[in-house]
């Protein structure tokens, strides 16, 4: 049974899985895994590296001839012409994030662009809805990296904002597999966005050391930093972010440290290790393509299993709106 709803088919991608736009991580190697095994690949520009990054846009295109996208994180931009990079590059896919959703969705979708902008809250939804994006990508606190420090779950505000919009949406924030993408499809979604369950995956370009942490991690082995500044972080626990969350009155972006050591390098106390709660339910490294394709059978056996349980005839209307 195909998946079908509106973000499939805006997309054209046969899994409504999106990868997250991870800095440094979110390149060729591990999108092009993700679009070739029937999600949405996204390559970042969060590093701020350009030339590099039109690179990788360039060997994605010898990777895949499936559809993939492109991520401009707002707070992270150096360059002012940003929007025509991203528009020369002939991606037909952005999501925009840590910004005003009023910054770029105009001039994007002017080129003709499928524009999603990253939400925390139901007023970032409303502003970003009225500034006329195509669907939003809405991303609860338990999830890795960068994160509004008023935290809501994705539990809380996914069926809110669904309940006050009408456009598309990719729940991010806690996914990891069918049965919780079921669960996210249930509260409006149409897709889901993973990140720590990409980062270690067996493409993901970071060190092992990254990846075994995350497999070895409990349910209670991330943190939330600078929930007094912004943006605040949901990171992996170590000695580092361990010492970092009892400090409220440092904003820790000052204490980051050498992510590439971190990344690359292997060095887990060299910087901070940007992982969602979601770690404490990965057992293992494995290929993006065993993830999706396990992702695609486990979504339909769990809806089936309600459905014969519940006594529900076909897919729920917030499915098949979504």
């Amino acid at each position: 049974m195909p998946f079908a709803n509106r973000i499939t088919e805006l997309l054209g991608i046969k899994i409504p899985v999106v990868q997250a736009p991870m800095g440094w991580i979110a390149r060729s190697q591990l999108a092009a895994a993700v679009s070739n095994a029937g999600g949405m690949g996204v390559i970042e520009t969060s590093s701020g590296e350009l030339d590099v990054i039109r690179e990788e846009i360039a060997k994605m295109r010898e990777l895949t001839d499936k559809p993939f996208g492109v991520n401009i994180a707002q707070a992270f931009v150096r360059d002012p012409d940003i929007v025509r990079f991203v528009i020369d590059q002939g991606v037909k896919f952005v999501t925009t994030s840590a910004g005003n959703p009023e910054r770029y969705t105009s001039e994007l979708k002017e080129a003709g662009l499928t524009v999603f902008h990253v939400v925390p809250g139901l007023k970032a939804a409303l502003k970003a809805v009225e500034a006329g994006v195509d669907g939003l990508v809405v991303e609860g606190a338990e999830g890795g990296g960068f994160k509004n420090p008023k935290d809501v779950s994705t539990m809380v505000l996914l069926p809110l904002v669904r309940s006050k919009v009408d456009v598309p949406i990719i729940a991010a924030g806690g996914f990891v597999d069918g049965a919780s993408m079921a669960a996210a499809f249930c509260l409006g979604a149409g897709a889901v966005q993973m990140g720590t369950r990409m980062v270690s995956a067996a493409e993901s370009p970071v060190h092992d050391n990254w990846k075994q942490a995350i497999v070895a991690a409990e349910e209670t082995d991330t943190v939330f930093l600078n929930r007094f500044f912004s943006p605040a972080l949901r990171a992996l626990r170590t000695e580092r972010t361990s010492r970092l969350e009892r400090d409220n009155d440092t904003n820790v972006w000052g204490q980051f440290g050498d992510a590439k050591s971190l990344y690359f390098g292997g060095d887990m106390e060299a910087a901070i290790p940007l992982t969602g709660q979601v770690a404490g339910r990965i057992d293992s490294v494995r290929p993006v393509a065993d993830i999706l394709a396990d992702v695609e059978q486990e979504f339909f056996a769990t809806m089936e299993r309600l459905a014969q349980q519940y006594g529900v005839v076909g897919a729920p209307p917030s499915a098949r709106r979504a």
